[in-house]
């Protein structure tokens, strides 16, 4: 009987160049990947978090021509930084951005920083994204490792266990640091037009993210299209959906609202979310929270307007931010005559270009205008 064919062991110095090697073959073509601008590269990837590619695309264009700058982002009002973020959630980011943008022009003389250091040392960045702007920007041997990195890796060195255990994620993070340590600093590159890449370092972490948003996918994963199939463990031994291991996910908490839209002819009642709570500064509809005290849609309009009245009904839905899923019913509410509300405004009943709304309060803006 003929010998049974070895299988390829998975090794950092044969992965290396096949990564580099298909990336430059099948790079999609992205808005920040024809630039080498550090501030464009840090922007996509701030984006880029939790957040799927053809969503951020536009908004990184509007972003862009509206901010082309590290100091007119640092010099810009809060309204307009959120404003330009509205609607692609996980609020927090674009308010760090602002922040390291004033670190930069205080401590760089708006320069974005080319050490991997001074980089982490910025609001709102961490490891994984210093390792994508350096070595993107500025072909640092810096590693990365995300959602996408870990599943690929995982799968072609049939690494067990949880990703997110210290153990094994550190694990994972040598893994990483070892294939970018096997590319050559300086190397001479062909750029597919009108794409444009600093040097392998660049080509390698982009590609093992590409690799696993595109091919090893968390579903039906195209194994025979990948440059790795032959390493793969969990493909050879038939084991690719046991990768990676992920811990039970926690129960998500339920809430549910109350929200009021509060009419008078053509207009509507907005208010703006105060400092310290979640979406500060975003403008809403009043609303009340009902998980615990089970309030009537009438108590709710009593309790924030002082008047009763029967809402109406015209929209329910759900939304999650973090770790809470959250049920919204929305009333319409016709104000009665000479009703005073000091604690927000009344403006046309379509989304305003100059005060930003959460994706939700968007939602409602939409029904409101059928």
């Amino acid at each position: 009987m003929p010998a049974a064919k070895r299988r390829a062991v998975p090794t950092v110095e044969r992965i290396t160049p096949k990564i580099i090697n298909w990336f430059q073959r099948e790079a999609r073509d992205m808005p920040w990947r024809q630039t080498l601008d550090p501030y464009g590269i840090w922007v996509s990837e701030i984006m880029l978090q939790q957040t799927q590619v053809k969503t951020v695309i536009p908004y990184w264009n509007r972003w862009m021509k509206r901010l082309p700058t590290i100091e007119k982002l640092a010099k810009s009002r809060e309204s307009t930084i959120l404003k330009l973020w509205e609607g692609l959630g996980y609020y927090t980011r674009v308010r760090n951005i602002q922040k390291a943008a004033r670190q930069i022009l205080q401590r760089h003389d708006g320069r974005f920083p080319n050490d991997s250091r001074a980089i982490q040392e910025l609001s709102g960045i961490g490891r994984y994204t210093t390792g994508a702007i350096a070595s993107i920007a500025f072909d640092l041997p810096e590693p990365i490792l995300d959602g996408n990195v870990i599943r690929g890796l995982t799968r072609v060195f049939g690494i067990a266990g949880d990703p997110k255990s210290k153990v094994v994620n550190e694990r994972l993070w040598n893994l990483s640091s070892k294939l970018v340590s096997k590319t050559k600093p300086g190397a001479k590159i062909t750029n597919k037009a009108p794409l444009i890449f600093s040097g392998e370092r660049s080509l390698l972490n982009q590609g093992l993210m590409e690799l696993g948003a595109t091919v090893c996918t968390p579903i039906g994963p195209s194994c025979g299209s990948c440059p790795l199939n032959r390493e793969c463990i969990a493909r050879n031994e038939g084991r690719i959906d046991q990768f990676p291991e992920t811990a039970k996910r926690q129960q998500a908490a339920q809430r549910s609202f109350v929200t009021i839209a509060l009419r008078r002819n053509e207009e509507v009642f907005i208010r703006k979310r105060p400092k310290g709570l979640v979406n500060a500064g975003f403008w809403e509809f009043p609303n009340l929270e009902t998980t615990t005290e089970h309030l009537s849609p009438k108590e709710v309009c009593r309790t924030l307007f002082g008047f009763e009245a029967e809402p109406n009904l015209i929209d329910r839905f759900k939304h999650s931010i973090t770790r809470y899923r959250y049920e919204q019913a929305v009333y319409q509410v016709t104000a009665p005559p000479m009703l005073e509300c000091e604690f927000g405004e009344w403006i046309p009943i379509r989304l305003p270009k100059n005060k930003p709304f959460y994706s939700p309060q968007i939602r409602i803006f939409k029904k409101l205008g059928q």
